[in-house]
């Protein structure tokens, strides 16, 4: 019986680092979600101030879209260009 080589172990755990990195992608999109809803309710009741709601709002989904584009690029690096094979010697 021969067990599992170390090339494939290492590129099966990438896959799975991968798919535990895209998770992030959930909670982000479900963060913007929010946010956008809560900055149509500010401009529902402030009309005069959607310019500076929105302004605002775009800048927090810029910054809330950041972690998982990291997550994304990761990924991308573990599945198709994955340094770790090429520390098995």
């Amino acid at each position: 019986m021969t067990g599992i080589t170390p090339e494939a172990f290492v590129l099966g755990m990438s896959a799975l680092g991968a798919g535990l990195a895209m998770i992030c992608g959930i909670g982000t999109g479900v963060g913007q979600g929010y946010a956008a809803g809560r900055a149509v309710e500010g401009v529902a009741r402030q009309p005069e101030a959607q310019g500076d709601i929105l302004k605002i709002m775009l800048v927090g989904q810029g910054v809330a879209e950041t972690p998982t584009i990291f997550a994304f690029v990761v990924a991308i690096v573990l599945l198709f260009a994955n340094p770790l094979v090429g520390m098995l010697g």
